[in-house]
């Protein structure tokens, strides 16, 4: 993606991040599992959700050249299968357009997993996604899978979530993918009255992203860091995403373009 460079958001659902995409994602899982909207196949439910956003952006990189996009998803989650420690299945459907080296196209994702709450307080969530792009050549080695960790906790005025992702061959043939990011949210309905239909939370992340052929795989190094700052607001039934992001690439690391410039982006879901 993004000319000379891969990125790419994974279904967490979180989007992840949650991650333009991947904060949206993050929010449409974690609504999923909140409000469920129509009756599924084995006692599950089904959950719709359309993202505008002005970058697709992951991990500091923007995925779609610096243009918006435009990301629909489906997502399936079972009944709960066990009580005491909760625990269910979900899958999910996700697409956004893109720009990848070898021109404009879709990334379509299909994921799937596990999640469970140990207490009240801590949810752990075992997954893998299949990363896919329909229209490019089998060739250029696109096409890769994801295994993914997350643990969230929920201290009260302020909600952790950690993640790690692993590929064993990850975009491009580029071998061994390690994806690690911290994420910290704090609600600021206590501070901020702004109505029963309105509410606003402030987020960070840092996280680390390495690979094995980082040529390869688009990149001039084989490691970087990348932050995000923002404001997550819930109104009138949209989730909107206003953030800040940002990358330690550079110019030439980014393959000579400005993908991974810091930037200001905007999105805007809805959940159905």
């Amino acid at each position: 993606m993004c000319g000379a460079f891969r990125t790419v958001v994974l279904r967490g659902w979180i989007a992840g991040g949650l991650v333009a995409g991947l904060l949206m994602l993050l929010a449409s899982a974690v609504r999923a599992e909140d409000k469920p909207v129509w009756h599924a196949p084995f006692g599950g439910v089904f959950n719709a959700n359309f993202t505008f956003t002005t970058d697709y952006s992951y991990a500091g990189v923007s995925a779609a050249g610096r243009k918006p996009a435009f990301q629909p998803g489906l997502d399936y989650r079972t009944p709960t299968l066990l009580e005491d420690p909760q625990l269910w299945l979900y899958l999910g459907l996700w697409g956004s357009n893109i720009v990848e080296p070898a021109g404009s196209g879709v990334e379509a994702d299909i994921s799937g997993g596990v999640k469970f709450k140990p207490t009240d307080r801590l949810r752990l969530d075992f997954g893998y996604v299949y990363v896919t792009y329909p229209g490019f050549a089998p060739s250029l080695s696109y096409n890769y899978g994801d295994f993914s960790i997350n643990a969230d906790y929920d201290f009260g005025p302020a909600q952790l979530n950690a993640r790690l992702r692993f590929s064993p061959d990850s975009f491009g043939g580029s071998g061994w993918e390690f994806n690690k990011r911290g994420f910290l949210t704090v609600p600021l309905d206590d501070y901020l009255k702004l109505g029963d239909k309105v509410s606003v939370k402030t987020y960070g992340s840092l996280g680390n992203f390495s690979v094995q052929r980082y040529v390869q795989y688009g990149l001039g190094v084989p490691e970087y860091w990348y932050w995000q700052f923002g404001f997550l607001v819930s109104a009138f039934g949209l989730d909107m995403n206003f953030a800040y992001t940002d990358a330690n690439i550079g110019w030439a690391g980014c393959g000579g373009n400005a993908n991974c410039d810091a930037r200001v982006f905007f999105a805007v879901s809805k959940i159905f």
